[in-house]
Parts: C-alpha cells; sequence; structure tokens
C-alpha cells in the first residue's frame, strides 16, 4: 500500500472546529465539518463524503444525552468506518475499529475531570493503530496528543476556563500536534 497521506493541520482546524459545533449542539455544522474532514482526512469523494458525515452525526446524536442508545452509536460508527475503509485505502477491521472508537466515546465521557486519563491514551493509542496500520508505540504519541485535546475540551465544557477562546485554541493545538505526529508515525518506520 502507498503512504497514507492527509494534511493534518486542516484536519486539525476542521476537528476542533467539529468539537465546538458538537458541544454547542450546532447539528449542521457538525455534519459540514465531518463532511470535511471525512473527505481531507480519508479521502472519501464527494457526494459519498455526505454520507459518512451523517452517518457518525448520527452516532454522535444517539450517544450525546446520558441515557444514550449504543445500538443506533454503534450502528452509524460501523456504517462511517465501512465508508472510510473502502475509499481511504486503508486496511482495518471495521468492526475492531467501530468497537474502539465507541470505546473511546464511553471512556472519554467516564474520566471527564478526571485527574488520571491513562486508560484514555491506551484506548486512544489502539484506535490510532487499528485504524492506520501502525505499530502501537507509534501511536502513542498522537494518542497522547488527543488525549489532551480531550481533557481540554473536558475543561471547556465544564465551565473551568478562564479564556474560553484561548482553550479552544489550545485544543486546536493539541489537535495539530496529534495529526502531525500521526501522519509522521505512516512515514518510513
Amino acid at each position: 500500500m502507498t503512504a497514507f497521506i492527509f494534511d493534518p493541520d486542516h484536519v486539525a482546524l476542521l476537528e476542533a472546529e467539529g468539537w465546538r459545533a458538537y458541544y454547542d449542539k450546532k447539528w449542521p455544522r457538525v455534519l459540514y465539518l465531518t463532511e470535511r474532514t471525512t473527505a481531507t482526512e480519508f479521502h472519501v469523494p464527494f457526494p459519498l463524503s455526505v454520507q459518512g458525515a451523517y452517518f457518525v452525526t448520527r452516532a454522535a446524536i444517539a450517544f450525546k444525552p446520558v441515557d444514550n442508545d449504543l445500538i443506533k452509536t454503534r450502528a452509524g460508527l460501523r456504517a462511517y468506518y465501512e465508508l472510510v475503509r473502502r475509499w481511504s485505502g486503508l486496511a482495518f477491521d471495521t468492526d475492531r475499529v467501530t468497537d474502539l472508537e465507541l470505546e473511546y466515546w464511553i471512556v472519554h465521557r467516564r474520566l471527564s475531570g478526571a485527574a488520571d486519563h491513562a486508560e484514555l491514551e491506551d484506548v486512544l493509542t489502539r484506535l490510532h493503530a487499528a485504524t492506520f496500520g501502525i505499530a502501537p508505540e507509534r501511536a502513542r504519541e498522537s494518542a497522547k496528543w488527543r488525549t489532551q485535546a480531550a481533557m481540554t475540551v473536558d475543561e471547556i465544557t465544564g465551565g473551568r476556563v478562564p479564556d474560553l477562546e484561548g482553550y479552544w485554541l489550545r485544543l486546536r493545538e493539541q489537535l495539530r500536534r496529534c495529526y502531525r505526529s500521526l501522519q509522521g508515525a505512516l512515514g518510513p518506520s
């Protein structure tokens, strides 16, 4: 397989804005930003990128309430990852990546506000390794930065930040480091 390439800075910007829209419950914006992320990161062509965005946005809506619907959430994530696998050129196991993505969402929610996020970093390491076909040790740094981003978003949504815009910029920088690290890990060993 040829090296998998994407623009890490642009993906980080799209995802940071997507997280903000998600927590603000701006579902049309979530859909738009997810479509752009799907096309940019995973090379899914338009209009199939819209379909992928719809799948993952529906999953996010099903997961959002505290009494969420994990069956609908998983179904949306699986449909999304089936589409991504078909168009990205990545050769991951769709069920494994779906389960890891759902585990990430669950663990992130459970650890919100906790001091220790080692479990979240471990889940993200396995998710990045499984999705991109890299060894876990090559995925660890990207998982570390994504964990930091998750902790930052928890501070924002918990109302514990003195400078809201500054924290959104911090989150974007953490995602940028995550995706740059991931892009580097996808290069030669």
